[in-house]
């Protein structure tokens, strides 16, 4: 498989400099790029390695071009990243295979639930009573998809994913739990990526909801009545307990954990790893963790931390006899002035 570099610009746009002919047969990071590849630099912090870089052409924006022209061929582009995922999807269209059978044989489909001529559906996976599923999705092996359930158009739905397995949801009685049916269902808009293992548990009452252009990775827990708004994106083993509304064009670092019916802002960025445990009502950066350190050092943070609000009255305690002792002062040196 190789393309032209001329014709990925045809393609794609950008301004070229160098040869045209020039053959890609692949696509490397800058640091194990070789002659043969196309590259990128997306960071300024990189640059080093573009410096070094054997890659054949490299993507760049426009604050390095004189950098990248002087070591040899490149496309100048206002986001590389951004031109660099769109290669990476022109190279896997040059890949295409002949078309395979759209639902594979061992797939088990109820006869009432709706599915696109177009939807193609991997070995293993169970469509249930009343789901309903949209134009040009695909569904990966094993994929499970609930009772009334529905995804929309153009959506990518990987391995081992279920979709519409009961929340988590019982009362106590006795000592004992009572289950609490759950009656709502999944509701997934357009251009929505779901990775592998993850799973969206249907709403209790009311749908649970994933709206349009999100993008969940692998292991990610989505809890009933949950909310996830437009082209927000959330990294692997991230969980989101029940009825949290997560707003347009966040993003979750991997791991992070979201409370249950905790608001966060359009915006909102969490770092990995982190636990939100408060709503979140403007946009911005937010980081909830503890920063690893050696265990010894850790420790002694973690048993000060402990101290704090003790430390904190002792303080206020010292600043009060302070401010007692400096009205005393100012009363002696007043009589003495006086006298």
């Amino acid at each position: 498989m190789s393309l032209r570099a001329g014709a990925i610009v045809a393609a794609l746009g950008g301004e070229f400099h160098g040869d045209v002919n020039r053959i890609i047969d692949g696509l490397a990071p800058l640091d194990s790029a070789q002659s043969q590849h196309l590259s990128f630099l997306s960071h300024p912090k990189y640059q080093k390695q573009l410096a070094n870089s054997l890659a054949g052409c490299v993507i760049v924006s426009p604050q390095f071009q004189a950098m990248a022209i002087a070591r040899g061929d490149c496309i100048i582009t206002e986001q590389p990243y951004l031109y660099f995922a769109r290669v990476t999807q022109l190279w896997k269209k040059s890949l295409a295979q002949e078309p395979r059978k759209s639902i594979h044989p061992s797939a088990v489909i109820d006869p009432q639930a709706q599915v696109h001529p177009t939807v193609r559906i991997g070995a293993l996976c169970v469509i249930a009573r009343g789901a309903r599923i949209g134009a040009n999705t695909e569904l990966k092996s094993r994929v499970t998809v609930g009772e009334d359930c529905v995804i929309g158009e153009r959506c990518l739905v990987h391995p081992g994913v279920v979709i519409g397995a009961d929340g988590f949801g019982f009362a106590p009685n006795a000592g004992a739990w009572e289950k609490i049916e759950q009656l709502g269902a999944v509701r997934i808009g357009n251009d929505v990526e779901i990775g592998a293992n993850t799973c969206i548990d249907r709403g209790a009452l009311e749908d649970t909801v994933i709206e349009d252009g999100v993008k969940l990775d692998n292991l990610i827990q989505i809890g009933h009545n949950v909310h996830i708004g437009q082209h927000t994106a959330m990294a692997g083993c991230v969980g989101v307990a029940g009825s949290a509304h997560i707003g347009e064009g966040c993003t979750v670092g991997g791991g992070a954990i979201v409370l249950g019916h905790l608001t966060l802002a359009n915006g909102v960025n969490i770092s990995a790893a982190s636990v939100v445990t408060r709503s979140i009502t403007k946009p911005g950066h937010y980081t909830g963790m503890f920063p690893i350190d050696d265990n010894a050092v850790w420790e002694k943070n973690a048993a000060a931390l402990k101290q704090l609000g003790t430390l904190r009255e002792r303080i206020r305690a010292l600043e009060a006899q302070v401010r007692g002792d400096n009205r005393m002062l100012n009363n002696t040196t007043g009589q003495q002035e006086r006298t």
